[in-house]
This record gives structure tokens, C-alpha cells and sequence, in this order.
């Protein structure tokens, strides 16, 4: 397997140009979202979905200043994606194997193989995949598996102006991360956090992970995800224990009472003591 790649998304410098939206757009030829002006945001794609794989969320807050009793507005900007998690639950659940690891271990859905069946889409901790009503498959980012192949950075990546999607390989990315957060705690950023970038967190650590200056539920992120999968093999094992506790049920109750019958049958017809048998009333009667 060739070198884990992922990205990394730091935040403290998206504008929220939604140029990786764009390019994700274009080379993925994604259809478009219906232009639904949402009316409380800049944002007119919501949410990631079948034919958003790249989602630039904007975010209106208003924080006091230090010594004032005025409030400063302030936007914070994320470029949000599948996070190609280490333990993705979604690739647990596929019964047909259209989603599959590939040799950058990212998570990648195989349309001609996708049955619709949905399953994936409940079992993803974060909301990311979905299906399209048009013909019932789902559908997510790939990390650009096709240009990564090529030895090509992803789209998004590529078109980011200001370098807030970072492409590399992952080690290195993390290393980098912890830098650039070490610099905005040390410039007064105490905010400042990474999301997904644990390989001892709930999914086993992301291939996308976060530089957020803010809690995660501010941006839309699950505070803790955890694998949905987790507990499947444990399910299972009672789920087995349970099946053969009910065969084991049903065969004593057919074979008990018809096991007790022949017992006795065989005490009361053939014993030397039995009312008919040989010493019975015929033997010892005289007639």
C-alpha cells in the first residue's frame, strides 16, 4: 500500500471563497444543488450531501472584547469534507462492496457497484455520505482518487488561494498541524484546537482532520464521534448466543415429552413387573 495521504483543513485562514467547492464541482462533474438561496448565510449548499462534497460553512458570532462591554462580529470559515476515517463505518456496513479502501487509504464509493441500499448513510458518524434521489445511489468525496493516481493533488486542494486545504501525506500533515496551532495559542488564538487528527479518538483518527478556533458543535461536528460499528461484533456474539439458545429451546420442546413417553412406555409394556407383562394376570390366573 503506497504512503497515507489526507487533508488538512486550517480554518484561521479559509475566506470562504468556495473555490474548492468549484473545483470539486467541476472535475468530479457534480450536478448542481438547485441555487436555493438559504437566507440565514452566504452559504447556498447547507450541508454536504450527494452532490456536495466539498461544503464551505459560514458562521456569524458576536464575542465581547476584552476590557469593553461591546461585541465584535466575527465570520469563521471551514471548507468541511468526508473525513476518510481509519475505521470507517460506512465501508463496515456495504453489503456489495462498493465502498472500498484504496491503496492511499482513503474511503471510496464505486457507483456501478452501489446497489442504493442506504445503509451507509445512517452508519457515517459525521453525515457525510448520501444518496441522490435521482437514482438512489450514494455518493461522497474521493479524495480525488483518480488524480491522486495520476500523482495529482486533489481539486479542492489545487484551487484553495490561500492554502487552507493542505495535501500530503498524513504524518506530515499532523506534524504541521501541531506548528501552526503551537503559533495561534502563542499569538492569544487559546482557542485554537485540531478535530480529527487522534488515532486514539472515536474513529481511529481521521484522513481529514480540522484546525478549528472554536468548539467543534460551532462548525456542525459531533463533539466525540465514534465508529457507529463498534459494537457490531459484540451484537453478533449475543446474536449468535441467542439463536442457539432458541434452537436449543425448541428441540427440548419436541424431543422432551416424546423422550419421557418412550421411557415409560418401556417400564410399563415390557418389565417383568408391568400389569400385562409375564407375570401378569394371564400367567399366574389359571385360566
Amino acid at each position: 500500500m503506497a504512503e497515507r495521504t489526507g487533508f488538512f483543513t486550517d480554518t484561521s485562514v479559509c475566506i470562504g471563497c468556495k473555490a474548492c467547492e468549484v473545483a470539486c464541482k467541476e472535475w468530479n462533474q457534480l450536478p448542481d444543488d438547485g441555487f436555493v438561496f438559504q437566507a440565514t448565510s452566504y452559504d447556498n449548499t447547507g450541508m454536504l450531501g450527494a452532490s456536495t462534497w466539498r461544503h464551505v460553512a459560514f458562521i456569524e458570532q458576536s464575542r465581547p472584547v476584552p476590557g469593553g462591554d461591546e461585541g465584535v462580529e466575527r465570520w469563521l470559515m471551514s471548507s468541511d469534507v468526508c473525513k476518510h476515517c481509519t475505521h470507517a463505518a460506512c465501508l463496515d456496513v456495504c453489503p456489495t462492496g462498493a465502498l472500498f479502501r484504496t491503496e492511499f487509504d482513503t474511503v471510496v464509493v464505486q457507483p456501478d457497484i452501489c446497489n442504493g441500499c442506504g445503509y451507509c448513510v445512517p452508519a457515517c458518524p459525521f453525515g457525510v455520505i448520501d444518496r441522490r434521489e435521482d437514482d438512489g445511489r450514494a455518493w461522497k468525496c474521493t479524495m480525488c482518487y483518480d488524480r491522486q493516481r495520476g500523482g495529482l493533488e486533489p481539486a479542492c486542494a489545487k484551487a484553495c488561494p490561500t492554502d487552507s486545504i493542505q495535501f500530503g501525506p498524513l504524518d506530515e500533515l499532523r506534524e504541521r498541524a501541531e506548528e501552526r496551532v503551537a503559533r495561534l495559542r502563542a499569538d492569544g488564538h487559546e482557542e485554537a484546537r485540531l478535530y480529527g487528527e487522534s488515532p486514539s479518538d472515536g474513529v481511529g483518527g481521521a484522513g481529514a482532520f480540522f484546525l478549528l478556533l472554536d468548539e467543534p458543535e460551532v462548525y456542525g461536528l459531533p463533539p466525540d464521534p465514534v465508529v457507529t460499528t463498534r459494537d457490531l461484533p459484540a451484537m453478533w456474539r449475543w446474536a449468535g448466543a441467542a439463536a442457539v439458545s432458541a434452537v436449543g429451546a425448541v428441540a427440548l420442546a419436541f424431543l422432551g415429552p416424546r423422550g419421557q413417553r418412550g421411557s415409560g412406555g418401556s417400564r410399563g409394556w415390557g418389565g417383568s413387573r408391568g400389569p400385562l407383562g409375564p407375570l401378569g394376570p394371564r400367567a399366574g390366573g389359571g385360566r
